[in-house]
């Protein structure tokens, strides 16, 4: 696994990066070793506690967590536990479909511990269609912010890319696009 590992408002000492390190080449056994796998983790240091922010990247999937905790190595622990869980729903969600290719073929099962699921939560249960109106990003929040929603797809009347607009947890608005674009 290829590490970068980065802070804000810290400065990243060996401690913190070995740390990562050492808790994260245990999830190497998890992995295809013939996949180039990438971790990102990022560290920030607030007042009250610590963020710790884990991206794992293979050519078939990408794995994230973050974590807020008051103890920077708790929240680094928590991060990674994280991850293990999203693989073990990941396997579960695989064997429930009779389907291992795409995604899971990065992921080496075998390695996983099976998860116990109360009841069968990837069923889909609503489908909505509907016409992409080409706005802005101004008018795309406050379509959201009536509709009440977390998010809101829309097409970008400047760029033509699909987009979604969401509100984070932190406060404000995130913003996701397509990078290919739309032909009219």
């Amino acid at each position: 696994m290829e590490y970068q590992i980065v802070g804000k408002n810290i400065t990243v000492t060996d401690g913190i990066s070995n740390a990562i390190k050492k808790k994260l080449s245990k999830m190497d056994k998890y992995f295809n070793p013939k996949d180039e796998v990438s971790c990102r983790a990022v560290v920030r240091s607030y007042k009250t506690g610590a963020k710790v922010e884990i991206t794992i990247t293979t050519k078939n999937i990408t794995l994230r967590s973050e974590v807020k905790d008051k103890d920077l190595y708790a929240a680094i622990d928590i991060s990674i536990d994280k991850l293990v869980g999203q693989m073990r729903k990941l396997k579960t969600r695989m064997r429930n479909k009779n389907n291992h290719d795409g995604l899971g073929k990065s992921i080496i099962f075998d390695e996983l511990e099976d998860i116990k699921e109360e009841g069968n939560n990837s069923e889909v249960v609503k489908t909505k269609q509907y016409t992409l109106t080409p706005m802005s990003l101004e008018e795309a929040i406050t379509r959201m912010e009536a509709l009440g929603h977390s998010f809101f797809l829309y097409l970008d009347n400047e760029d033509e890319k699909i987009s979604v607009v969401y509100k984070r947890d932190e406060g404000g608005y995130g913003l996701i696009q397509a990078e290919n674009r739309v032909e009219l």
